[in-house]
């Protein structure tokens, strides 16, 4: 998926859009070393080294990758294993009016 998500990232640059990440790997050093060498240029949280940990818990993430659509109001539009690309372009043109 990095692929995609940096490309979203580049596309959707000067739109009201942001891409979060939540990593459950355990090896943060290495999850680290992985971001600098994907070109991962947007926000990822360690998520303690676990699938159990307290943001996958706190959202109730039960397989990765999970994807939630939030709008600019802090609703969530969509949760899945993946991203429905024409629901985010159709709320990020919402959010630009």
């Amino acid at each position: 998926m990095i692929p995609h998500e940096r490309s979203l990232v580049k596309d959707l640059a000067d739109k009201p859009f942001a891409l979060i990440g939540v990593n459950s790997d355990a090896d943060l050093e290495q999850i680290k070393r992985d971001a600098e060498k994907e070109g991962i240029s947007w926000r990822s949280f360690f998520d303690g080294g676990g699938t159990g940990g307290p943001i996958a818990t706190r959202w109730n993430v039960s397989g990765w990758p999970t994807i939630y659509l939030i709008d600019h109001e802090g609703v969530i539009r969509s949760k899945g294993h993946a991203l429905d690309e024409e629901l985010l372009r159709r709320l990020v043109a919402e959010a630009e009016q």
